[in-house]
């Protein structure tokens, strides 16, 4: 079983900062994309950001140049930094670890932390 366990959501004012980090099971980790969606209400999760196995990021139009996605592979551990917060980006945010073993794709995710953006 695989666990994601997510932690450093909370209550922000606009232009504020976060940094999110997600925590996971060693194996998993070490051959997975690490992605960290979000879910606001009345609206369906979408992809804020990604990084792989080597390195490589890709982000949501609507968070680049704000947001940092990066991996600490010794800790096991994805970050998500996030600057310039707007009101917009109040959600839940999800860790997920998604690897493909024979080709058959698996995904986990984590139970999600609260981020809200308000003044």
């Amino acid at each position: 079983q695989v666990q994601l366990v997510e932690s450093g959501g909370g209550l922000v004012q606009p232009g504020g900062s976060l940094r999110l980090s997600c925590a996971a099971s060693e194996i998993a980790f070490s051959i997975s994309t690490m992605n960290w969606y979000r879910q606001a209400p009345g609206k369906q999760r979408e992809l804020v950001a990604g990084i792989t196995t080597g390195g490589r990021t890709n982000y949501a139009d609507s968070v680049k140049g704000r947001f940092t996605i990066s991996r600490d592979n010794a800790k096991n551990t994805v970050y998500l930094q996030m600057n310039i917060l707007k009101p917009e980006d109040t959600a839940v945010y999800y860790c997920n670890a998604h690897f493909v073993v024979v080709a058959s794709n698996h995904d986990y995710w984590g139970t999600g932390t609260q981020v809200t953006v308000s003044s």
